[in-house]
This record gives C-alpha cells, structure tokens and sequence, in this order.
C-alpha cells in the first residue's frame, strides 16, 4: 500500500482538528493505492497462509440495525463476494488492514484483525447522513462550509458511486479509540476496485480533558507558544531562574 499525495485532503484534514468547548474533534483523510510492492506481497503471502485470497469471510453488519442490507439494496457483490450476505474476499480484508497499519503506523498494529470487527456499509447515503450528522453535531455550523467541500474531494478521488463502503468497528479491546476521553470515533474505507484504491477517513471526538489530539496540525502553535512560556522560566543552562545564584 503507498499514501497518495493529495493536497485537498492535507487542507481539509487540518480543518476537520478543532476544539470545540469540551472536545477536540481529530479528523483525517488519507488515499491509498493497493498495487502491492515488495513488502506488500510478502506479507499478503503470509496473510494468505490462514485463507486462500478468495475465500469468503464473515462481516459484522453495519452498526446501525435499521440499516438495509446490500442485497436489500440490489448492491452487487464484487471479488467473488455473495451479495446476500456480509461477506468479504479475503484479498479485500487485506487490503483493509493493510490501510490500518499504514494510516496509524507506527503507534499501533491492526494485522490480527478479523474480519468480524469490518462492516459493508449499505450505501453512499448512509456514510454521508451518518458522517455529516456526527460532525455537525460536534462543530456546529461551521461544518456547513467543509461538508460538500469535503465529500467533493473525496468523490473527485475515489468516484464514490464505483465505491464498495467498508467501515472497521472492532471491539473494546482492540479499539485504538478506546482510550480514557474517547467519545466517539469512526472509520471508513471507500473502495474502488477498478482503480485499485482506498480512501480512509477516520475520525473522533475526545474530551480535551484526556490530553490527546494535541499533535494535530491545528494545537502545533499553541503547543510552541506554551513550550516558549515555559522556557522564559529558565536561563540558558536550563536552570529556573529564580534558583540560580
């Protein structure tokens, strides 16, 4: 898997990290080519030791159980997959977790994630309705700015409409969102198999209580104002002042 450079999801990645009142919303969007290069391949070979690359695996369905299955929704099933069931390929899985490791490397490892802890989303809609409510939830009306911006970007990138829609909900234990703040969090694959890539959005809400999210592009200037503070404290050798002689 190899980041694709893409300047309008570095912008909108910087404006979806924001604080608002009691939380700080941390949002990304990244894309991925799944052409597999020299360590790809290798470790799709050992993924594949478990699992031919077309055997079918079990999905959770999507979170929501009011939610229309694909087959409900005449969705046809690619890589082999059988439409009247939450099933995905097992070369699909790989590229899901792969996009993972890529995105959270190096703080955390998703290569013994199964295939319970993804879902197939059941449309397009959904996704939008699902993200633009938790979003404008959080940020207010400032969101009506980013939102057609945002699902514009990733149309222009990925083609949304050729797009299988995975999402990875796992369970506590392995949630890297599971830590003590988190408020909520999502995250999403759209999938065009025919131009071999992936965009990921992922994104949660934390209390600004927990300390997280402070490396997010938007906290780098308080961070150094707050640094500097700290240092007109102290001379040069890195004594505080008010104890040198």
């Amino acid at each position: 898997m190899k980041l694709l450079e893409n300047s309008s999801f570095e912008a909108l990645s910087s404006r979806l990290c924001v604080e608002t009142g009691e939380s700080r919303i941390l949002g990304r969007i990244e894309s991925y080519s799944c052409k597999m290069a020299g360590d790809d391949k290798h470790m799709f070979k050992q993924f594949c030791q478990e699992g031919e690359p077309h055997v079918l695996e079990a999905l959770s369905p999507p979170q929501s159980g009011s939610a229309a299955s694909p087959s409900q929704l005449g969705k046809s099933g690619e890589d082999g997959e059988n439409p009247l069931s939450d099933k995905v390929c097992r070369k699909t899985l790989f590229y899901l977790i792969t996009t993972l490791n890529e995105s959270f490397r190096p703080d955390y490892d998703f290569s013994a994630a199964r295939a319970h802890e993804f879902s197939r989303e059941p449309s397009i809609n959904w996704v939008v309705n699902g993200v633009n409510s938790s979003l404008f939830s959080s940020v207010g009306e400032e969101f009506n700015s980013v939102g057609p911006e945002l699902w514009n970007a990733i149309d222009q990138e990925i083609h949304l409409q050729s797009c299988d829609i995975y999402s990875y909900n796992p369970d506590l234990d392995s949630d890297p969102f599971g830590e003590e703040g988190s408020l909520w969090s999502f995250n999403y694959f759209f999938y065009n198999k025919k131009l071999k890539r992936i965009v990921f959005f992922t994104c949660r809400s934390v209390s600004v209580l927990s300390g997280y999210g402070r490396g997010c592009p938007d906290n780098e200037l308080d961070m150094e104002l707050e640094d500097e503070e700290e240092m007109d404290g102290f001379t040069e050798g890195g004594c505080p002042r008010a104890l040198c002689v």
